[in-house]
């Protein structure tokens, strides 16, 4: 279904389908927009899962890590220096060596750290990844396994068995309902229902304090600007909603929170269909505002991304978005 409508003058230019899955703490679908059971690549809006898989291998405690770790072992993050230099602190901790990462180097999300780098030429190496951090938290997890290194990252080592088995686990479902590709960092990605994912980010609203779950939302809203970055949209809302919430970004334009309120959590999952960051930005705080998230004060301080300025070279402002779909209730 039409989620958003892109104007360019007055003249529509796209029209963006989306889903939407809300879900209460025990997973019953509260709300929805287009098909929330949709089979959907999470991609890294799954990343908590597989930091919870590293957490039961005794991985943190053997080395160390902390939260400020575990934090990047969730995030997409932008390589500034503060992350590449933790994610060489994490491997230092774990014995292991950048040469043992099989992700490779990328352009970096920011746009900030790209003028740097072109400045410096600066060539990007495995710990540039925006997924070094869970490569990372994966090598200290098959140590703490006592699993080779080489190959932690094909479908068939022990440390990705592992991973598989606590995914299904914690999105409540058989394993052979949980799908598998291999994501752009060279790691297995799942697919799974839409709902799943809201379901995902319910429980680790909702998880009782001192368990695996609660750590991972302490360590993501402590540390928001190790999951993305300076002016990301991940961080920015973590900030903004200082504590009552957790939100994580997924490639391709999947997006997951979940939220704590008086009234109980819920947990909210997006997807947009052709891949538009900017349009899931959009998407997620016009459902954070449907549903009544925060206050207007701290929704309008990211209205930056519900309303992105769309200017040309000039600096001429030349459309909008309009987004106004409504959510079905579903109890």
């Amino acid at each position: 279904m039409i989620a958003a409508t892109v104007y360019r003058g007055e003249m529509i230019e796209n029209t963006h389908a989306a889903h939407v899955a809300v879900v209460d703490a025990h997973g019953r679908l509260l709300y929805s927009f287009g098909d929330p059971h949709r089979l959907t690549l999470p991609r890294s809006a799954a990343k908590p899962a597989q930091a919870l898989a590293v957490m039961e291998t005794g991985a943190l405690e053997r080395f160390g890590f902390e939260d400020a770790d575990l934090a990047m072992m969730c995030a997409s993050h932008s390589s500034e220096p503060r992350h590449i230099e933790r994610v060489r602190a994490m491997l230092a901790k774990a014995h292991a060596n950048e040469s043992d990462l099989r992700c490779g180097g990328h352009p970096p999300i920011s746009d900030a750290v790209y003028r740097d780098w072109i400045k410096r030429d600066f060539k990007p190496t495995a710990v540039c990844s925006n997924c070094s951090g869970k490569h990372a938290g994966m090598l200290a997890g098959a140590l703490a396994m006592r699993e080779p290194l080489a190959g932690y990252h094909l479908p068939e080592h022990a440390l990705q068995a592992h991973v598989k088995r606590t995914m299904a686990r914690v999105l409540d479902l058989a394993p052979d309902e949980v799908h598998w590709a291999i994501d752009g960092c060279n790691l297995p990605t799942p697919a799974f229902a839409l709902d799943r994912l809201a379901r995902l980010y319910a429980n680790i609203a909702d998880a009782p304090d001192g368990s695996p779950l609660a750590r991972i939302y302490r360590a993501m809203t402590s540390h928001p600007e190790l999951v993305a970055g300076e002016g990301r949209f991940c961080t920015r809302l973590m900030q903004t909603f200082d504590g009552a919430l957790v939100g994580k970004t997924g490639a391709d334009a999947s997006y997951a929170i979940g939220v704590r309120r008086p009234e109980g959590v819920i947990g909210i999952a997006v997807k947009v269909e052709d891949g538009n960051t900017m349009i899931v930005n959009a998407v997620v705080m016009h459902v954070l505002e449907l549903l009544g998230i925060g206050t207007q004060e701290q929704r309008g301080a990211l209205d930056a991304f519900r309303h992105p300025p769309m200017r040309n070279t000039m600096n001429v402002p030349t459309g909008r978005i309009d987004i106004g779909f409504a959510l079905n209730h579903c109890q």
